[in-house]
């Protein structure tokens, strides 16, 4: 990979947002503000978000594009955004981690498996929500590594 998955320049604490909509425009905006995507993914990860939700359920919700927003991806990347409140995805469904992913080939899918393997554990989504650095949670990625 050319560059780092995962920097303190997409990772925001402490947000907060009034939709779902928002709330993944931003996510979507961190990628494409760092050089992950162009603009035409954003559009793709609300798609997404229309067609089967992005929920994981432990307050997590995991954005990321439609199959056919694979040439949208510039580079494999990852943004983390904390919202204590929480945000509502439907269904009863409160999100207060919110991880927005972008896969260059094949790429996402072992990003996908670092996710996993981190919000596998309740504590490690504790620690997130906790987090006062970006780098705080940059080490807990890097521990799955």
């Amino acid at each position: 990979m050319t560059k780092e998955v995962l920097t303190d320049k997409t990772i925001k604490l402490n947000e907060s947002f009034q939709t779902k909509e928002e709330a993944i425009r931003y996510v979507g905006g961190l990628l494409r503000d760092n050089g992950y995507v162009n603009d035409e993914y954003i559009g793709k990860m609300l798609e997404r978000e229309e067609l089967t939700s992005t929920f994981m359920g432990n307050f997590v919700a995991i954005p990321h594009g439609t199959e056919d927003a694979k040439k949208a991806v510039k580079e494999t990347g990852i943004s983390v955004v904390t919202v204590p409140e929480g945000v509502d995805f439907g269904g009863g469904n409160t999100v207060k981690l919110l991880i927005g992913i972008a896969g260059k080939g094949g790429e996402h899918l072992e990003v996908l498996s670092q996710i996993a393997i981190v919000c596998s554990e309740e504590e490690n989504i504790d620690t997130i929500l906790e987090a006062e650095s970006e780098q705080e949670i940059i080490n807990l990625f890097n521990e799955v590594n």
